[in-house]
Parts: structure tokens; sequence; C-alpha cells
């Protein structure tokens, strides 16, 4: 890959759990010029990858990488997805969307090094953080939260229509204390990301705790069955303080929407996201901590569904959502 004369755009779009990142994204993807070809290189915790089932249908290239840090698992799956995209998808431009609970330093140095120089332009890097998180001494104490501010340009409150005057303020003076300096901060409303804000290249800013990332390199990611042959299918992570309880779940398994919307809206949950078939149509689901977004779309494969908390009982958890299941 060395030869190819023009090396490719790549953004790191960062962020705590809940912080936004797959909703800003779909925005810039709305944002792509004609005749561009992007792609994105998605990492999730949970071994069922909800996130790039939720970036399919928006015309562009995607690649997932489950189970963890997407430099961890095995070693290889962030090469691997990288090389798949690369030589497949050929994109114009490329964005990588590590795991919430993720540390950024080896994301960079593996795009940075001697495989990748030739071929990627590492360039602005966006951190999204929901303001509301600022009042949340699990997030502050976070050296993964600190090292994903600490090495973007970008800093961004994401969700700035559901804070007050009081958090976005509080927001402006964290932010405006970094040093050095971030090159912008800005307030988005609805994951309205500007594109433009991304142009230029990195600054290559340090992490602060650069030994805060762990590799994990034991771990590998087996194939997962047919939901022909096993319709429903669960699986758990654990890393970081946090369990992941992930489902993949046959198509024509309906789940009543009111039961759904009545399980995202556990508070104890610190995320719930899924693209599932509902009685109401296929939904993607998004609830942060009792707080749910609901948007329709377009019929998958599969549903699917991740949940992250500081402690899950997946039996008891798995029992309620076969429990919200539409019986006719």
């Amino acid at each position: 890959m060395t030869d190819n004369p023009t090396r490719i755009p790549t953004h790191l779009v960062l962020g705590f759990l809940g912080a936004g990142k797959t909703t800003a994204i779909l925005n810039l993807m709305k944002q792509k010029p004609a005749g561009e070809r992007w792609a994105v290189l998605v990492n999730e915790f949970g071994e069922v990858g909800i996130d790039g089932a939720m970036l399919s249908n928006q015309g562009v290239a995607v690649k997932e990488v489950p189970g963890g840090c997407m430099c961890c698992v095995s070693g290889l799956p962030m090469q691997m997805g990288l090389n798949s995209l690369i030589s497949f998808s050929r994109p114009d431009r490329l964005f990588i969307e590590p795991t919430g609970l993720g540390h950024p330093a080896q994301a960079i140095e593996t795009l940075t090094g001697e495989f990748y120089r030739d071929v990627l332009q590492l360039s602005t890097s966006v951190c999204l953080v929901d303001p509301r998180r600022l009042e949340d001494e699990r997030v502050l104490a976070s050296r993964q939260f600190h090292d994903q501010v600490a090495v973007a340009e970008l800093l961004v409150a994401s969700k700035a229509d559901l804070c007050t005057d009081e958090q976005l303020a509080r927001f402006d003076a964290w932010a405006g204390d970094w040093q050095p300096a971030k090159r912008r901060i800005g307030q988005i409303r609805g994951g309205q990301l500007p594109f433009e804000w991304l142009t230029g290249d990195s600054d290559r800013l340090s992490p602060q705790f650069p030994e805060a990332h762990h590799h994990h390199h034991g771990k590998t990611l087996a194939e997962k069955p047919s939901l022909a042959d096993e319709p429903w299918q669960s699986y758990c992570n654990t890393g970081d303080g946090y369990t992941s309880m992930g489902w993949r779940i046959h198509k024509d398994t309906v789940f009543d929407s009111i039961a759904l919307q009545s399980l995202a809206s556990n508070e104890d949950f610190e995320r719930l996201k899924g693209v599932v078939h509902t009685t109401d149509g296929w939904w993607m689901l998004n609830a942060v901590q009792g707080s749910m977004t609901l948007l329709e779309t377009e019929p998958a494969e599969e549903s699917r569904l991740e949940i992250i908390s500081p402690i899950l009982q997946p039996d008891d958890l798995d029992h309620q959502l076969r429990s919200a299941c539409f019986i006719s």
C-alpha cells in the first residue's frame, strides 16, 4: 500500500459513552460531496456491532470491529478493518469511531505507524462531550475520557439542546482551560456537526495518560453462528469497570414497542443502543441513562441490541428482553 500517491484524510471521532458519536457521523455523511467515497471504521466495546448497523444505510462503506478496544482485540482487527476498507472501498476520506471506553493512544500510533504513514493522513480529530456528564465523577475520573479530550483538536458540546445554560457555561470554562488550547471549541444540537470544522491536518496532540491503555492480546473473536440456526444470540463483555450485554436476534422476532421503551428507560443503564424490529416498524434506539431517542429506519437483516452498565445481571436482563417480544 506504500505506493499510493495520495494519502487518505483520516478523522478520529472520539467521545465517552453516550456522547453522540454515531449521530454526529450520520450527520457528517449527509455532507459528503457528490462523487466522493467515504468510509467509516467503527469499534464497539460490546461483542455485537450496533453503530455499524446504524450507519450501513448511509451510502458509505462501513467496517465493524466489535469486542473491545480496536487495537487490543487479538492485536489485529483494527489493521484488518483498515486494510479491507482501503483495498476494497478505496475511500477519499475515512472516519474512525473508537469505543467510548477506549484509549486513543494506540489507535493514533497505528494510523501513523510504518504500515499506514504513506497511505493515511491523520486529520483533525474531534472529541464530543455531553456537558451534563461533566457532573458525573465516574466520567471525570476516567483516564480514557481525559485522553480522548487531550488528543482532539476540536472539542464539542454535543447535546447543547438538552443542557441548561449553567451546564453549557461550565463546559465552555472547562474546555477553555485545556492546554495546549484547542483549535476550536463549539456547541452543536441534534448531532449537527459541520464538516468544515474538520478541515486541516492533526496537530498530533499528546495524551495525558498513555500508560492507561491496556492490551488484551489473549482475546479472540469467534465466528458468530447463523441466526437461521440460532435465532436468539446473546454475548457479554467486561472491562474498565463496565459490562456489556449484546444480542443478535432473527429479524422475524418482533418486539412490543411499549415494552421495549420501558426497558430502555432504565436509568441504571449507562447506554442502550439498538436497531430493532418492533410492532411499530424498525427502530433505531439510543438511550443514555434513561434519556431515549427513537428514529425510524429501513428494515435490517437482523435485530441488534446492546446495553452497557457498571453492573449487569445477564440472565435477568435476557429474560426481560425476551419478555418484551410481541406474542400475537
